[in-house]
């Protein structure tokens, strides 16, 4: 990856997301002819669906099922059996007989792969009725089977109708998991509303209604709905298929956009398709469909996704018998004089007369009006959404040149790193602050010591040198690095870009001597203090690269006590939430790595639902702990100046809990948080970011804003805006944990350590309000450690 593709400043992006759109007819029974397949794509339209079994299929099977009833009843007449004795478990049920060539017009063919096979929307895999729902899951096999060796790639199955009989989501949820197992490669699609929109449903009657099933009356429309029972049915079926990555989902659009909690559940869940009926457009002044505002933003929002749904049209033609009557009319070789004018007229009073289809022309009209892509979705950035990394060990690994460059590509993070160093050296000056050159008769020395500490290929190096010249500093600057392979660079880069105004030291920051500044006696090993620390070592945790850890063998040489430690702190936050799709990314590796649900993983996270909401005291993103740097009296430090230096990093002792010396307990961190979850759902893991306080003004009185960097989303904009240098991190949960309405979820995490590695613990707990004053636990995660992927020492 280079810079370019990076860096946000490098390259404008003036593209948009594509929108790919389908038609389907819930009239259609047969697969459309080729000349059928030429008129649809010449409307606008990209791509069709195709019904995988015709009509003389659906007959079968219903003549099927009333030979079956009347066989019945003729058998329980010749033995004399009352009504009240008809349930006999034992008795055959009807059996579907194979597909023949009268009941499909699906074939194998070169434009199979581009169809989007849809299954009968007839079947009720719900049915109250055993023998229907047994017919409905034979036939859904038998279809998925016929359309995976046609060559099918993706297969549309009509979801549930009702959310409410638990009994026949179970029943649904059990029949998609054995069609998945009838299919090698196709992906099966379930096709749900948003919410149970009156109006939003497949409009074909199933068998249960055929055969007068149900005896319960419809739902009264006039009542509440309850906006996440559509979800529920979602979250049953994809639990019971294990989250299997060939699972995903088709989404109805309603006339009534729901509110933004649920559109942003959905948001979070395999999106395959977006489906948009005839009655959810709405008229324009002219007549033509359009879309209101809310149902735009929703359909931008989501065609920002990595993989972006498709987006099909239902009903709104051509239909079937306009494409006969357009196939004709095409036939006819020389039209009449009349035919001609009529044909003509009517083309002119069309504004679209291109024959695009006016729904499509009116969606290609929204693709043009979104907004570009901004800075954060370079190619390499969308490229970068929910796409796991295992956090970075720079003590224990040196790191490539390349990863060095992706790095130094944020232009975002050393504005900021150069605002606060530029800050930190007027303010000196302005304070008059004593310098560790300085001396007893003059403690005012104006040229000040500034390290850099894990310099890498030098960017701070060069943005302290910036910071000095452009406040007529004079400094004498040292550049700290460990990595022999990127100390060769800074050898170079020194001669090339420095003028040897630097000094370089390879070495780990926690052995290093201190500097000896020009003048003194370097033979003699005459060292003097630090006036500024500069160090990039924060992660997206904050600490999770172990930055207290190597402050602390470093903040020995800072001038105490004006000495400045840039960044002077940082802390790490929390939220839980949503994210189905990097639980099934984990899941499919915990054959190959055990520990899969125990590491930390960076990723930016993208296609995710925040559960949390925003409640009087307990926020969405909470605090879980600080580090300010330099500490003032270290643990560590004192077991430097009792055994030696090399003692508080490589060498355990006895007596703590962990069998060591405790000499990094101050660095240890536990936390115990509440977040509050209005609508009910599900989480699989807690999010993790970070803030840092780079410089805050020393100067009394002053309402200067400290120079910060940030990560959190509610933060981001307002404090580093198009800052790319450090995605989020993930703590997963081994087994997505589900919670109720107007629950709470309690938080709990430990940053351990034994005074050789680092890792983090963390569990969850929902409680649930029965009273104004009481609440139970209703579910727990289990007890998760990073222990065995710890960041060493």
């Amino acid at each position: 990856m280079s810079i370019s593709e990076f860096n946000p400043a490098s390259d404008p992006y003036e593209s948009r997301p594509t929108y790919y759109i389908g038609q389907h007819d819930s009239n259609r029974w047969d697969v459309l002819t080729d000349d059928q397949y030429t008129q649809v794509l010449s409307s606008g339209f990209n791509f069709v669906t195709a019904p995988i079994t015709n009509q003389h299929f659906y007959q079968r099977v219903v003549d099927l099922y009333k030979s079956f009833l009347q066989e019945q009843e003729q058998w329980l007449e010749e033995r004399g059996i009352t009504a009240g004795q008809r349930a006999n478990p034992s008795m055959p049920g009807p059996v579907v007989p194979t597909l023949t060539d009268e009941d499909t017009s699906m074939y194998p063919s070169h434009i199979i792969g581009s169809l989007i096979t849809y299954s009968s929307p007839w079947i009720d895999l719900c049915s109250p009725n055993p023998h229907i729902a047994s017919i409905s899951r034979q036939v859904l096999n038998l279809e998925v089977a016929y359309a995976n060796f046609c060559g099918a790639r993706t297969i549309v199955i009509p979801g549930p109708r009702q959310d409410q009989d638990g009994r026949g989501v179970a029943m649904y949820a059990r029949a998609i998991q054995e069609a998945l197992q009838q299919v090698s490669r196709a992906n099966l699609i379930i096709h749900l509303p948003m919410y149970r929109e009156p109006g939003l449903e497949e409009k074909v009657e199933t068998l249960s209604h055929v055969f007068n099933v149900y005896t319960t009356a419809e739902p009264d429309s006039s009542k509440d709905i309850d906006i996440y029972t559509s979800w529920d049915s979602w979250h049953t079926i994809r639990t019971v298929c294990e989250y299997s990555s060939r699972l995903f989902l088709a989404l109805r659009i309603p006339r009534r956009i729901p509110e933004k909690a649920l559109q942003e559940r959905w948001f979070s869940e395999p999106l395959h398709f977006l489906t948009i009926g005839q009655t959810t457009f709405q008229s324009n002044r002219s007549g033509y469909p359009s879309l209101s505002k809310h149902h735009q933003d929703l359909i931008n929002r989501y065609m920002r996704l990595k993989n972006s749904p498709w987006l099909i049209l239902t009903d709104v033609g051509p239909s079937t018998e306009e494409l006969v009557r357009l196939f004709k009319q095409k036939a006819i070789e020389y039209p009449t004089i009349k035919e001609a004018s009529k044909a003509l007229q009517k083309e002119k009073r069309k504004p679209n007369n291109t024959g695009i289809n006016d729904h499509v022309a009116y969606m290609k009209h929204l693709e043009r009006q979104q907004l570009p892509y901004t800075a954060m979705e370079t190619p390499a950035l969308v490229s970068f959404q929910d796409w796991l990394q295992s956090p970075l060990q720079p003590l224990a690994d040196n790191l490539e040149s390349a990863t060095y460059e992706v790095f130094e590509g944020d232009p975002v993070k050393y504005d900021q790193y150069e605002a606060a160093i530029a800050e930190a050296m007027a303010e000196w000056k302005t304070l008059k602050k004593p310098s560790a050159l300085g001396t007893a008769e003059n403690p005012y020395n104006p040229e000040l010591i500034v390290a850099v500490a894990g310099a890498g290929r030098g960017p701070l190096v060069s943005r302290v040198i910036r910071a000095a010249e452009s406040t007529g500093t004079s400094i004498q600057l040292w550049a700290l690095e460990k990595n022999q392979n990127a100390f060769v660079y800074l050898l170079n880069k020194n001669k090339r870009e420095w003028n040897s105004r630097v000094t370089l030291v390879k070495t780990d920051m926690r052995g290093w001597a201190g500097p000896t500044p020009k003048g003194y006696d370097s033979s003699a090993n005459t060292t003097c203090k630090v006036d500024i620390l500069v160090t990039e070592l924060l992660g997206s945790f904050g600490d999770n690269e172990l930055s207290p850890e190597c402050l602390d063998g470093i903040q020995s040489h800072i001038a105490r006590p004006y000495g400045i430690s840039i960044p002077h702190s940082y802390t790490a936050h929390l939220s839980p939430i949503s994210t189905p799709r990097l639980f099934a990314d984990i899941s499919s590796r915990v054959v190959s790595d055990p520990n899969a649900f125990d590491i930390p993983y960076v990723v930016r996270l993208f296609q995710l639902d925040f559960v949390a909401a925003k409640a009087p005291g307990h926020p969405r993103f909470q605090q879980a702990w600080e580090f300010i740097h330099p500490v003032e009296v270290s643990r560590s430090d004192d077991f430097a100046e009792r055994f030696g230096k090399a003692v508080k990093y490589t060498t355990p002792g006895g007596g703590s809990m962990y069998g060591s010396g405790g000499t990094n307990e101050h660095n240890a961190r536990h936390c115990h948080l509440t977040f509050v979850c209005p609508t009910r759902g599900v989480i699989h893991g807690l999010a993790g970011y970070f803030e840092s306080v780079l410089y805050k003004t020393e100067v009394d009185g002053s309402e200067k804003e400290p120079v910060e960097i940030s990560i959190l989303p509610d933060q981001i904009d307002k404090k580093s805006k198009d800052m790319i240098s450090w995605f989020p991190i993930f703590f997963p949960l081994k087994k997505p944990l589900y919670f109720p309405q107007d629950a709470e979820l309690e938080v709990s995490m430990w940053r351990q350590t034994d005074d050789t590695k680092v890792w983090y613990e963390w569990m969850v707990d929902v409680y649930a309000w029965v009273g104004p004053k009481q609440r139970n636990r209703v579910g727990a995660s289990e007890m998760h450690s990073s222990r065995k992927v710890a960041c060493l020492m």
